[in-house]
């Protein structure tokens, strides 16, 4: 189980660069993208056939960021200047992008076996001393069998907190005010002269750049790229949002994006767990996802309610005891 939680971690922690752009779009600019189940593989596809054809895995992962810049820069323009409305303009960019996807990487699935991946090259510089100084922290606390390398989860929390940094440093920014201004009330921004479409443009934009990195990250972790590797990622980026934001919450911009991170993390956990009940198996996993998400959207309610229901309780026994006071 030990294993596993750490797994989940791992995967989790590259997810949360997934749901840092759908918390963009969602939360910030008030956008509902489907765009994200394309775009997660088109930076899978982009990264994996450039590095098979050559490519150092690092140009391969700037260029898949590049491709999912375009391909929410595309659904941005579908929305403003097409006038196509929000989720429509996702869900046709979505489509597209499965055919976009299979002439990229010209083929349904591409292996990165034996291909050189960031992953790869930092395992080979990493130090064997690292492993064993962890290793020995993690079996005093966990008492169980210890992972084969740390040199992936902890470079991608740093990487993940330098970009959750960067996200909180660009909304505090004039045209990141904008940007969640657009989100907040459209034609308040408008009659301050600011231009909507193309912040939102640039907003859907740079979520989907996130989306296509954790996409390029995720296949070369996993050693593949597929075709259907992005369905239900939408899902799994909402879920991240909900669950962050109810156990973490988010009253300031620093504290959302943290509690998005947050969110992935213990939703890729909850999986993993749930997996190893004896009744469920992998086939089960977007029914898991979908329950998880459920629950997330219910629970806050329902203590919504309780709380409301015991602010009422005390109100009417305070109101009581003046009636009797008097």
């Amino acid at each position: 189980m030990a294993i596993s939680i750490f797994g989940a971690v791992e995967s989790g922690i590259i997810y949360a660069i997934m749901a840092l752009g759908v918390y963009l779009t969602f939360r910030v600019l008030d956008f509902p993208d489907l765009t994200v189940d394309g775009s997660f593989v088109t930076g899978a596809g982009v990264a994996a056939i450039s590095i098979v054809n050559g490519v150092s895995p690092i140009v391969a992962t700037l260029l898949a960021i590049i491709a999912g810049f375009i391909a929410g820069c595309l659904t941005g323009l579908l929305h403003t200047k097409g006038k196509i409305n929000a989720l429509l303009s996702g869900i046709l960019m979505m489509i597209a992008l499965y055919s976009i996807n299979l002439r990229i990487m010209g083929q349904p699935t591409v292996s990165l076996h034996n291909q050189p991946t960031i992953f790869s090259q930092l395992r080979d510089i990493w130090p064997a001393s690292m492993d064993s100084f962890f290793n020995g922290i993690w079996i005093a606390i966990m008492s169980g069998r210890a992972p084969a390398t740390w040199v992936i989860v902890l470079v991608m929390i740093i990487v993940t907190l330098v970009i959750k940094l960067l996200t909180d440093a660009f909304l505090k920014t004039e045209v990141g005010l904008a940007l969640r201004a657009t989100g907040d009330n459209k034609r308040m921004i408008r009659s301050l002269s600011a231009n909507t479409d193309n912040l939102i443009v640039l907003g859907v934009g740079i979520s989907n750049a996130m989306v296509a990195l954790s996409g390029a990250l995720i296949a070369q972790i996993g050693g593949f790229a597929d075709v259907s590797m992005g369905i239900g990622m939408i899902v799994i980026g909402l879920a991240s949002v909900i669950i962050g934001e109810a156990l973490f919450g988010k009253k300031t911009i620093a504290i959302a994006t943290i509690a998005v991170i947050g969110g992935a993390i213990v939703y890729r956990i909850v999986v993993a767990l749930a997996l190893r009940v004896d009744f469920l198996d992998t086939g089960d996993m977007k029914l898991i996802t979908a329950f998880i998400v459920i629950v997330a959207l219910i629970t806050p309610k329902i203590l919504q309610a309780h709380k409301e229901k015991k602010r009422r309780i005390k109100k009417r026994a305070a109101i009581s005891g003046l009636k009797e006071g008097a």
